[in-house]
């Protein structure tokens, strides 16, 4: 086993002692769980499932292309206010 040292919050090293002592274990073994299970998960991340299911994006969706940058006079409050005006009759 290797031995580290780390620099913890004090209220956050109650909080998990206490946990410790809720579910009979030890912080060694606490933080030794969580970094497996973060390793375990990145490495997930990294490599595809194998029973993800791949799917192909239509042509016609990627021909669909937003703006980077607005129109310039669009005037968002005033098309909002038209659109209340044309539902409601405001």
């Amino acid at each position: 086993m290797a031995k580290l040292i780390l620099d913890i919050e004090p209220d956050v090293l109650k909080q998990a002692e206490l946990y410790a002592d809720k579910t009979h274990t030890n912080l060694s073994k606490l933080i030794e769980r969580y970094l497996k299970r973060v390793t375990t998960s990145a490495t997930a991340i990294d490599e595809p499932k194998a029973n993800v299911k791949i799917v192909e994006i239509g042509d016609w969706v990627k021909k669909l292309t937003l703006s980077k940058t607005p129109t310039p006079d669009f005037d968002a409050k005033a098309e909002y206010h038209k659109h209340l005006d044309e539902k409601y009759g405001l």
